[in-house]
């Protein structure tokens, strides 16, 4: 294994911990965390912020599944989570725009992370495909 490839396995580690912690949070104590927060009269009511937890700890599952495979053979869900990291700081940036964000910590916090996370993942794929190029097919004369 590559020091690269150990770089990249660790991005993934601490993309797995990241969202697997915030999964827990916002899926079992989400009215806790926004008490902690100071902000428990923006607390959404229903079963959004825990559906949303529930994503992000599926989502650092996938992250702790490439931690402990193979990059190249996981680089679809090396693309998905980038992916998601992406929308997640896209949609914080135009929700503060048009909108109200409940607490700085969702855009300045999870967003930057988040977008950090994605120009990684981005890094990360295409060194994979530049360590896998195919090869290239011989034309058959004849």
């Amino acid at each position: 294994m590559t020091q690269r490839e150990r770089y990249y396995r660790g991005l993934f580690a601490v993309a797995a911990v990241y969202d697997i912690v915030l999964g827990v949070i916002f899926l079992f104590f989400g009215r806790w965390a926004f008490d902690r927060l100071g902000i428990a009269e923006k607390y959404p009511e229903g079963g959004f912020l825990p559906l949303i937890g529930g994503f992000v700890l599926v989502l650092g599952i996938g992250y702790w599944l490439i931690w402990r495979s193979d990059l190249w053979r996981n680089r679809d869900l090396v693309a998905v989570g980038a992916l998601y990291k992406l929308a997640y700081s896209g949609v914080g940036v135009v929700i503060a725009v048009v909108d109200e964000v409940p607490h700085a910590l969702f855009l300045w916090g999870f967003g930057i992370a988040d977008a950090v996370f994605f120009v990684l993942m981005v890094e990360c794929i295409v060194w994979l495909y530049r360590q896998h190029r195919p090869a290239r097919e011989v034309p058959v004369v004849g």
